[in-house]
């Protein structure tokens, strides 16, 4: 890309891996990290820190080539200095960052104020990229009537407004955030997440990888229909990771189905590959989502996927990838496991699908476009 094409860009990140919340927002790491391979990317995200000795403490380094900015920030019960104190820390990483093109912001509130603060003080234009499933009914209920008025607000103001799924974009259309809407969907490292050969004498592999809460995954379900899934078959184990995990076994040695089941607390991203390419079937019982990267990721290693049907899911699921079932059909997911038991799946077709949709030269592409238009 040559110079006039090549842009400075701003991420300005309510939500980012940080030393308080390391997993937090990696997949918005993850587009950072695309968008870097034809531009400079600066990340900015602030964060409370109760560990911190003074008031604001400033990390910067470079993260797999994208200058990344975190700030910490002494918590305070007093809105006003919580306020004064997360502005004050961003006027010392916009300092860091120094003069760039064009802002990306990446979850709309409340790091959308900072977004228009720059917009009306230096004339810098921004997009967009929303992940947040709090936009869907019943959730976006709860929000204020303040956060409702200034989320209109910055929304108006962006010149595109990129959610992972058109899903996603139809709750905040119906929420009121009015806009230039152009879905981008979530990106996955298809060099890293590849096919391999899995060994044909290992047991029947099924691969759950979450955050393990019950309302949102409804892991408790999977656990119940895995239960069941043993009067048709003996050879198989259910692999659970995720934090916590092991608070499952109280349910599994009520059903007497611990000894098919391996906890495993939870993994760098990097070590979910091997499980995903060891896998027969990947299996997300949601209750509700957006667009799920393990989703992704799992197409990418030639995994099919048994997922319910929410959100944006079946935008990015072709027929032969896996099934779509009713959210919490415990009988449908029974089914479904037994169909995949007996399928056999194109892998590469899987793969090569996954590269031509989510790959970071994609997605970097989409993205470009939108910088430059």
């Amino acid at each position: 890309m040559n110079q006039k094409t090549k842009k400075h860009i701003l991420f300005l990140c309510g939500w980012y891996p940080s030393r308080v919340l390391p997993n937090n927002g990696d997949f918005i790491q993850r587009h950072a990290e695309a968008v870097s391979l034809k531009h400079k990317v600066s990340v900015v995200h602030i964060i409370s820190d109760p560990n911190i000795d003074s008031t604001i403490e400033i990390n910067s380094k470079i993260i797999n080539g994208v200058s990344t900015h975190i700030a910490y920030v002494k918590p305070s019960m007093n809105t006003i200095s919580k306020i004064f104190r997360f502005y004050k820390a961003f006027r010392k990483l916009l300092k860091l960052v120094g003069e760039f093109d064009f802002i990306h912001l990446n979850k709309l509130f409340p790091f959308g104020i900072f977004a228009l603060y720059l917009n009306r003080k230096f004339k810098k234009e921004f997009i967009i990229s929303e992940h947040w499933t709090g936009y869907h009914q019943p959730q976006v209920e709860q929000l204020s009537k303040i956060e409702q008025l200034i989320s209109k607000r910055i929304a108006k103001k962006a010149k595109y407004i990129c959610p992972v799924s058109k899903d996603l974009q139809n709750s905040m259309e119906l929420f009121g955030l009015k806009g230039n809407y152009h879905p981008v969907p979530n990106v996955v490292d298809t060099n890293s997440f590849s096919v391999k050969t899995k060994d044909s004498t290992n047991s029947f592999t099924i691969l759950h990888a979450s955050n393990m809460l019950d309302e949102h995954k409804n892991v408790s379900g999977i656990i119940r229909v895995i239960s069941k899934f043993k009067e048709f078959t003996s050879d198989f184990k259910l692999v659970l990771i995720g934090e916590n995990s092991i608070k499952y076994k109280v349910l599994s040695d009520k059903l007497n189905i611990s000894n098919h089941i391996d906890f495993i607390k939870h993994v760098p991203h990097k070590e979910i590959i091997q499980h995903m390419q060891n896998a027969n079937v990947f299996v997300l019982f949601s209750n509700y989502e957006n667009l799920p990267c393990v989703i992704l990721e799992s197409f990418s290693c030639g995994t099919p996927v048994i997922s319910t049907n929410v959100g944006g899911i079946s935008e990015f699921f072709p027929n032969n990838f896996g099934h779509l079932i009713t959210p919490n059909n415990e009988l449908e997911l029974l089914e479904a496991l037994k169909s995949v038991y007996h399928e056999k799946v194109n892998k590469d077709e899987l793969h090569e699908y996954a590269t031509q949709h989510f790959s970071k030269e994609v997605i970097c592409n989409t993205f470009s476009e939108l910088y430059l238009n």
